[in-house]
């Protein structure tokens, strides 16, 4: 056994995960909960100007 064959196994290891996480992150089952996570960042928690009624300098 030489480098050549660790470096073989190494290679389709990495591919093999590499796989699976793109089927994990492309299934069917995941969709809805990636979708929900994708639009919290639009998603508006406070109203403007909320940061002055809890102590803030935007005033």
């Amino acid at each position: 056994m030489d480098v050549n064959d660790i470096r073989i196994a190494f290679t389709l290891f990495s591919m093999v995960i590499f796989l699976g996480i793109v089927s994990w992150a492309f299934s069917k089952r995941n969709k809805q909960s990636f979708d929900e996570l994708g639009g919290l960042p639009l998603m508006d928690d406070q109203a403007p100007g909320a940061l002055s009624s809890q102590g803030g300098r935007n005033e």
